[in-house]
């Protein structure tokens, strides 16, 4: 990727932002856009820079988390949200909202940085998907095969025969001229350097 991810920041706690800071200034890949402890002001502030992470607590004063996103998403603006938060029992709703990840306080430095290499990886993945001309089924199957799943676990997760995938794999690799799978991935990740 060559564009840094622009990044902002909302927690009504300032030493949560700090921190939040802090450790961003350490992962690859990204920039700070903005932060606010006010998620009134946050989303005027979102809206204006557009980031393409947003890392928000949830219980805020005045306006909760998944409302600021249901308000962004709103004005047609979709970034990846990440929620940041001391309170597990909020990950089963954050799904439900499409929340891209959600961090548990105190943030983990390599847990932050997983989380945001993941966004690159997807990201990069949706051009390289661009340019192979893949069927949807064929889509499936190559992210399945980029999150580590085997033939036989993409077989049990698309509820299709084992000699189903390998032959999507195989018309994959040859209608885009990579010799294996190997080659694929390697064509992906390359794309981040």
């Amino acid at each position: 990727m060559e564009n840094k991810l622009k990044c902002y920041i909302v927690d009504d706690q300032l030493n949560s932002v700090e921190r939040m800071e802090f450790m961003l200034e350490k992962c690859q890949d990204v920039e700070i856009a903005g932060s606010s402890t006010n998620p009134s002001d946050a989303i005027l502030e979102i809206l204006l820079i557009k980031p393409d992470v947003v890392f928000l607590d949830i219980e805020m004063p005045g306006l909760t988390g998944f409302e600021l996103i249901e308000k962004i998403r709103l004005h047609h603006l979709f970034p990846k949200f990440i929620f940041v938060t001391g309170y597990s029992q909020y990950a089963i709703k954050a799904i439900k909202t499409r929340a891209f990840d959600y961090l548990l306080k105190p943030i983990d430095l390599d847990e932050l940085k997983l989380s945001i290499h993941r966004i690159v990886l997807k990201d990069d993945m949706e051009d390289l998907i661009q340019q192979l001309k893949l069927s949807n089924r064929e889509r499936e199957i190559i992210e399945l095969i980029i999150k580590g799943f085997s033939s036989q676990e993409i077989s049990e997760k698309l509820f299709i025969s084992i000699n189903t995938v390998n032959t999507h794999r195989r018309n994959l690799l040859e209608k885009n001229n990579f010799k294996n799978t190997k080659e694929l991935l390697l064509a992906l990740t390359s794309r981040k350097q």
